[in-house]
């Protein structure tokens, strides 16, 4: 019952100050200025590709509060997309999952595997500025598995099209619940870390939560020599081809990190590597 992941929500001190690096990076455009009841927050929605990103300041008590008050700033929650808002609203009631209704959307009011949703209506949006969309989000769990069933059941996802992931490299197993593969690549992907690594380092500090999230553009060099002229950190994807991959560090986007894949790059390690445009020998470590 979800078709895409549609935005993501992001905790930032200026508001301001975010909105101008995310069009200069992004091509982002704003979208409107307002207020939620249901995040405690003040937002400034911008769209850059076919996604919306939300940046959120505190208005008065209420979650988006309690993490600025905690880490400050950094990735907060994440919106999807569902083809029919009244079915899912019946879902979620079916599961007895409390969530507000607000200006269309449905707040959950529970995050027991640490990601903060809404769900909005699926409704067609043409891409705008310098990438396509955002399509996942990473949500490190202490058992994958448990958050996984859990959103399948919640959410009505089709488990038959998840995609199983692990990487030695960063430190991590779990699952990618693909939501409309091949045409799309959206979904969540959840891990149990090990290692030492970023990853897991996050995780024993913050417990379950969003770690990152992950964005597709035509022009991977070309977001590249953005980064580079704005001076903010960036670094290669190990072991991939030129122009195809990419992480923007969390100092530069507001403790959030972002990693970049080519269009279509991403089905590499996402259960069609025919899809990703490489040779086929190209390694598939995430």
């Amino acid at each position: 019952m979800l078709t895409r992941l549609d935005r993501i929500q992001l905790v930032v001190e200026d508001r301001s100050e975010a909105e101008s690096r995310f069009a200069a990076l992004f091509g982002a455009r704003t979208v409107s200025r307002d207020a939620s009841a249901a995040l405690g927050a003040r937002r400034t929605t911008l769209q850059a590709g076919a996604s919306l990103i939300e940046l959120l300041s505190p208005a008065g008590p209420g979650p988006v509060h309690d993490f600025a008050g905690r880490w400050r700033q950094g990735l907060y929650g994440a919106g999807f997309a569902t083809p029919s808002l009244d079915a899912m609203t019946a879902r979620l009631d079916a599961n007895g999952v409390p969530y507000t209704a607000e200006h269309g959307a449905l707040y959950l009011r529970e995050a027991p595997f640490g990601m903060p949703a809404v769900i909005v209506q699926d409704v067609p949006r043409e891409p705008v500025g310098h990438i396509r969309s955002i399509y996942e989000v990473t949500n490190p769990v202490p058992d994958w598995r448990a958050a996984a069933d859990y959103y399948t059941r919640i959410f009505g996802l089709d488990a038959s099209r998840f995609c199983p992931i692990r990487s030695q490299l960063y430190g991590y197993e779990g699952v990618l619940t693909l939501f409309d593969p091949p045409h799309r690549l959206d979904r969540i992907e959840i891990t149990q870390t090990f290692g030492g690594g970023a990853m897991d380092r996050f995780f024993h500090r913050r417990g379950p939560s969003l770690y990152m999230c992950y964005l597709e553009t035509d022009d991977v060099p070309g977001l590249q020599s953005r980064l580079e002229a704005l001076g903010l950190p960036w670094a290669p994807a190990e072991g991939r081809p030129p122009g195809t991959n990419l992480f923007i560090h969390p100092r530069g986007l507001f403790g959030m990190l972002v990693g970049v894949s080519r269009t279509n790059f991403g089905w590499l390690w996402s259960g069609r590597p025919d899809l990703a445009g490489v040779p086929a020998d190209t390694p598939t470590v995430h």
